[in-house]
């Protein structure tokens, strides 16, 4: 039988229990309630995606940098960058630019390379600006909401879109925004169903 706590009076110097004044009642609580120490192997790792590894500190420390929104626009922006180089390389040998269509003067290589570098160039900058700040928007958006689904890209590409086309205007500010979120939803949506 227990003892009454009312009727149970502490020893004096005892230290201060978490749950009650008398020992036994303490040591019941902490006995249902559990250990207040916690083990590694007590943790319990659901495995339906095969073996759980459990990731150090440092790891850890990695996987939340790649994970941040400066290290996801850097990333997006290099690869744009090297994306639209390739697409300007492609476009400047496909298409080049004849100065003067008149005079039939035949263009030198270092001409010809001049103005692949510059077509290049050209593509490079634009498709590593439109990836960084797809990216920053989306994952900013992400971080607001606190979801990852379809209406965080549609709503970074209305921005990018509406900030790209509103250096004309704003009716191409409107029609850019429309654009580029019809087209961020596709590819989305097509990423995510396939």
């Amino acid at each position: 039988m227990l003892p009454n706590p009312a009727a149970v009076k502490p020893k004096e110097g005892a230290s201060k229990n978490a749950f009650f004044e008398h020992d036994e009642l303490e040591s019941m609580a902490k006995h249902f309630i559990g250990s207040m120490q916690r083990y590694r192997e007590n943790i319990v790792i659901p495995k339906n995606l095969g073996p759980v590894k459990i990731l150090t500190n440092e790891e850890k420390m990695i996987q939340n940098g790649m994970d941040s929104c400066t290290f996801k626009s850097i990333m997006a922006c290099v690869m744009g960058y090297g994306l639209g180089a390739a697409i300007g390389l492609f476009s400047s040998s496909v298409n080049p630019n004849i100065a003067t269509p008149g005079v039939e003067k035949q263009q030198t290589a270092r001409e010809i390379f001049r103005e692949m570098r510059t077509t290049t160039h050209g593509y490079a900058k634009n498709f590593a600006l439109i990836g960084a700040v797809f990216s920053a928007v989306e994952c900013s958006i992400e971080s607001s909401r606190g979801k990852s689904d379809w209406r965080n890209g549609t709503y970074a590409g209305a921005i990018t879109g509406g900030l790209i086309g509103v250096r004309a205007g704003i009716k191409a500010g409107i029609i850019g925004a429309a654009g580029f979120a019809a087209f961020s939803t596709a590819i989305d949506y097509y990423m995510r169903h396939r």
